[in-house]
């Protein structure tokens, strides 16, 4: 039997459509995040639009934990895992709303598109996968696609424009930690744990950061537009997460994962209807070549693996 269809035997044509239904509106609804991420970081710092998405996707994740009686599956030993969870997932929220404030959304979602190739790699070191050539030649050929957009991008803002590799490197190794754990344990545990610790480290950065003048760390208070825009980061963030994690249980990760480059799509749309940004010839030449480069990499792995290492168990937390 072909590997590839072992998993999508599992799932019903119906909990196929669904799950399918469910990620591409996660995916398009994805950049609102970003969206209002960018906004609120024109008054507030960085860090500080991190914790508002922490606290109010943990809320949100609450009763859906309690709903699943998840409770159970709390440990010393995983809370020390879900912590380092935290810590890389915060430094790659904080990197991204940084980068939000003076890059373009979709050329920032662009270049984090990098992550599935970085996982392709970091998950043949370290967890051991068999990688063969042609995912290693594509995961080159998406570096210089990406390689497109950040140099125009670091000519216009400086060594900012890094900051989206940053991003996907530390989503790399959270998605890499993640299919470790989520095999003992449930997904809404994992979110809300995530969340919690995530809370805690972000008020210790902007507790040290408090008054010392830092764009990223010093916090403020914000006003009532601010606010709402923190609202709006959280709760488009605590929707598209609960749609992922519907999408998850419908219908295999492989079948799913293509979706996810329409978040590109989406992202470009919005940012030129709000922002008018657009993408130029080269940026969309660097693009194309990213979208291409992880299709292949999630069509080989889908080849060859039951799980593709870009699995990450439908844990909502993303940038």
């Amino acid at each position: 039997m072909n590997a590839s269809a072992g998993p999508s035997s599992r799932f019903s044509q119906s909990e196929m459509t669904f799950g399918l239904s469910m990620m591409f509106l996660s995916v398009i609804l994805s950049p609102v995040i970003d969206i209002f991420s960018k906004l609120a970081a024109a008054t507030v710092p960085p860090a500080e639009v991190t914790a508002a998405r922490f606290i109010l996707q943990s809320l949100f994740a609450l009763p859906f934990m309690a709903l699943k009686s998840q409770w159970g599956s709390w440990s010393l030993r995983r809370s020390g895992v879900h912590a380092i969870r935290a810590g890389v997932l915060t430094l790659s929220m904080i990197s991204f709303v940084t980068t939000l404030q003076v890059m373009e959304v979709a050329d920032a979602i662009a270049i984090f598109f990098v992550e599935p190739m970085m996982l392709t790699i970091l998950s043949s070191i370290f967890l051991k996968e068999t990688i063969g050539w042609r995912r290693y030649t594509a995961c080159a050929v998406g570096f210089f696609g990406a390689m497109l957009i950040i140099q125009p991008s670091f000519t216009e803002v400086g060594p900012v424009a890094l900051l989206p590799v940053v991003t996907a490197f530390c989503i790399a190794v959270y998605a890499m930690i993640t299919r470790v754990v989520s095999h003992s344990e449930g997904a809404w545990s994992m979110q809300f744990q995530t969340g919690i610790w995530g809370t805690l480290l972000c008020l210790m950065l902007l507790t040290l950061g408090h008054g010392t003048g830092s764009p990223i760390l010093d916090p403020v208070a914000p006003d009532l537009v601010a606010m709402i825009h923190l609202l709006g980061v959280g709760v488009s963030a605590a929707i598209t997460g609960i749609l992922s994690v519907h999408a998850y249980r419908a219908a295999p990760a492989s079948t799913l994962a293509p979706l996810q480059y329409f978040e590109i799509v989406s992202a470009t749309i919005l940012g030129w209807l709000i922002f008018g940004d657009f993408p130029d010839t080269i940026k969309w030449l660097g693009i194309v070549i990213i979208i291409a480069s992880g299709l292949y990499i999630l069509w080989r792995e889908r080849r060859f693996a039951s799980k593709p290492v870009s699995d990450t168990s439908g844990d909502a937390f993303t940038p």
